[in-house]
């Protein structure tokens, strides 16, 4: 039993050791750039960096309608003009049947990028003069010159304008003012206007690829170009930035397919051009704009929240149980270190709930250890001596423990769900790290607190049982360790 207690308290050690300096800002902790290199940092949210929150909702012309994919695809070219803004930690997400959220911490200046996300995306098929080119160049097209960012619209140091080559089919934005591309410029053969419906299909020999239609005219011009240009590449355009390119096997003219694409890239790419085809108008329904000021005041009143939370628990648990009480506050010491890494990590970003969802987790962490040593104390009252009063302790304990636990893990998950189709971001925050938070806190509860008291017995046993929270009584021959 004391090899084995040892070998679990090195480990709890080495992992707190290695969360305590993760979890260190990292301007007083990196070692050769390894955090800066691998972005270990807090993403903070909205609400604590500042920046702007805009609900677009789609308006279909008279006639159309707006489907999931639709609302996703147009969801993707969001997410594409969001990463040209170089904006850290944007939320882009659909909520009910035809709404986008859209989050933006740090965000200079708001009314240019409110005028960027409601533009309608402009999706062509373009003549790549022979050249292939590659996923995410940034291009000119004859139907209007390509735009890069502002720097002024730029909140992160030293971020490029220039779209990712690694960047899936998703997102790469622009904003006013503009400028000029340099480079050739391309003629633009058919646009998402003339393409009537985009799906994933299967070919003769049952590969997965994408079927596109055109409309009349287009259908024409698309076929006397590609029987013109077979062999030769051409490139799919959206909002100036290519997102496919693709070998001309044949003369295309109401129907065509895209081949030689993986199978979550057909349905992206499926929906990059019904999304395109369709280009559903979106309008500004709410726009909010949170000051820095506002999210530092936040922060600072949360951190004097948590210390003082902390301190407030800490004498309680040490006046109470004293022994068990002062090693649960060493645990938690250690369950805040390795939450607070995790949340770096993963990354989570954290909002003004995600904070309120930790301190709460918290709390919970200490009521397992509250349930622990009451039951400890009932243990050593009924006769038991006292290593086997705290084994029982934990081991009867543990099913209100796990089931309480669970049954707020699964709350979480219903929370989160719930956040994500609503677009509320808030409630996500705290769903999210109220679920990490519970999850710690049975590792800390139970291996943790455990394993400091196992090795306390082994190493100075507790032979007077008022040090674990029992006041004497006339018998106290129980309370002596065997």
């Amino acid at each position: 039993m004391r090899s084995r207690s040892n070998l679990v308290l090195i480990m709890i050690i080495l992992v707190t050791i290695v969360s305590t300096w993760i979890s260190l800002p990292s301007d007083i902790s990196d070692i050769g750039n390894i955090k800066e290199d691998n972005e270990i940092y807090v993403h903070e949210g909205l609400d604590l960096q500042g920046g702007l929150q805009v609900i677009l909702e789609a308006r279909p012309p008279d006639g159309s309608s707006i489907d999931d994919d639709v609302l996703n695809g147009t969801r993707n070219t969001i997410e594409r003009r969001v990463a040209g803004l170089g904006v850290s930690e944007p939320l882009i997400q659909t909520r009910g049947d035809n709404q986008i959220v859209v989050e933006l911490p740090g965000v200079q200046d708001p009314d240019a990028a409110v005028n960027l996300l409601r533009e309608t995306a402009l999706l062509e098929i373009i003549d790549t003069q022979g050249v292939p080119l590659q996923v995410g160049t940034r291009v000119n097209t004859s139907l209007g010159a390509a735009t890069v960012p502002d720097s002024s619209m730029n909140p992160v140091p030293g971020a490029s304008p220039e779209a990712s080559p690694s960047a899936s089919p998703e997102a790469s934005p622009t904003a006013p003012p503009v400028a000029t591309v340099e480079g050739p410029m391309y003629e633009t053969i058919i646009s998402g206007a003339d393409i009537s419906d985009a799906f994933p299909t299967q070919d003769q020999f049952g590969t997965i690829v994408v079927g596109f239609e055109l409309d009349g005219d287009a259908a024409d011009t698309f076929f006397q170009y590609t029987s013109s240009h077979i062999g030769q590449p051409m490139s799919i355009v959206v909002d100036k930035v290519v997102i496919n390119t693709a070998t001309i096997q044949d003369g295309i003219s109401g129907q065509g397919t895209i081949t030689g694409l993986t199978s979550r890239e057909v349905t992206d790419l499926s929906l990059q051009l019904k999304s395109g085809a369709l280009e559903v108008p979106l309008e500004v329904v709410q726009s909010r704009t949170v000051g820095p000021t506002l999210g530092q005041d936040s922060i600072d009143k949360s951190i004097i929240a948590g210390i003082v939370g902390l301190l407030l628990v800490a004498i309680m648990m040490v006046l109470y149980y004293r022994v068990p009480g002062l090693l649960s506050i060493v645990a938690l010491l250690v369950y805040t270190s390795i939450v607070f890494a995790l949340f770096k990590l993963i990354p989570v970003t954290l909002t003004l709930a995600g904070i309120a969802g930790f301190i709460l987790s918290i709390g919970m962490a200490v009521d397992a250890n509250v349930l622990i040593f009451s039951r400890l104390k009932d243990e050593i009252r009924t006769g038991r001596s006292i290593r086997n009063a705290i084994e029982a302790g934990f081991d009867h304990a543990w099913p209100s423990i796990r089931d309480s636990n669970i049954a707020t893990m699964i709350t979480c998950v219903i929370l989160y769900w719930f956040g994500r189709y609503t677009g509320a971001s808030i409630i996500q925050g705290f769903a999210l790290t109220l679920f990490i938070g519970v999850v710690v806190s049975m590792f800390t509860a139970i291996i943790v607190t455990r394993t400091l008291l196992r090795v306390i017995l082994n190493y100075r046993p507790i032979t007077d049982q008022w040090w674990l929270g029992v006041e004497h009584t006339k018998d106290t021959a129980s309370g002596v360790a065997d």
